[in-house]
C-alpha cells in the first residue's frame, strides 16, 4: 500500500519522536490553551466607555444614551452610546474602518479613527482608566 510522500514523512517523523517531544508538546498545548481561556474571560459586560482624542482621555457611561462629537486633525468623529453600547456613526476618514467595527458592548472591545486620532474603548466596572496594563509597553 503507497501512502504517498506525505503519509511516508509523517510516519517516519512519528518513529523519530522522543517521549521528551511528546512532553514539550503537551506542555505547549496546555500554555496556549491556559492562554485563550484567560484572554476569553477578560471580556464581559462593559460599564465605562474612554474615548482618547487630540482634546484629551474621556469616561462616559454606558448606562446614558449621548451623542458625541471628537475633532480631529481631519474633521470631527462621531460616537453614539445607545443601550449598552457604543459605536462610530460617523468620520472624515476615507475607508471608514471605525464605523464598520460596529458596536462595542463587552470590555476590552475597542474601535479607533487612525486618520482622525479618535481612539474608543469599552471598560469593566473593575477596570480603571488610569491603571497601567499590557497595552502601557
Amino acid at each position: 500500500m503507497r501512502h504517498g510522500r506525505f503519509g511516508r514523512s509523517l510516519s517516519a517523523g512519528l518513529r523519530m519522536a522522543r517521549p521528551l517531544d511528546l512532553v514539550v508538546f503537551i506542555v505547549a498545548a496546555g500554555v496556549i490553551t491556559a492562554f485563550s481561556l484567560v484572554s476569553l474571560e477578560r471580556g464581559g459586560p462593559g460599564s465605562l466607555v474612554e474615548v482618547h482624542s487630540d482634546a484629551g482621555r474621556f469616561v462616559y457611561s454606558l448606562d446614558q444614551d449621548a451623542e458625541l462629537t471628537f475633532a480631529g486633525p481631519i474633521g470631527e468623529s462621531v460616537v453614539h452610546i445607545h443601550d449598552g453600547s457604543v459605536y462610530f456613526v460617523a468620520s472624515p476618514c476615507r475607508d471608514k474602518i471605525c464605523i464598520a467595527a460596529g458596536a462595542l458592548t463587552e470590555a476590552g472591545q475597542w474601535a479607533a479613527c487612525l486618520p482622525n486620532r479618535v481612539f474608543v474603548t469599552v471598560l469593566g466596572e473593575s477596570d480603571d482608566p488610569d491603571a497601567v496594563d499590557a497595552t502601557a509597553f
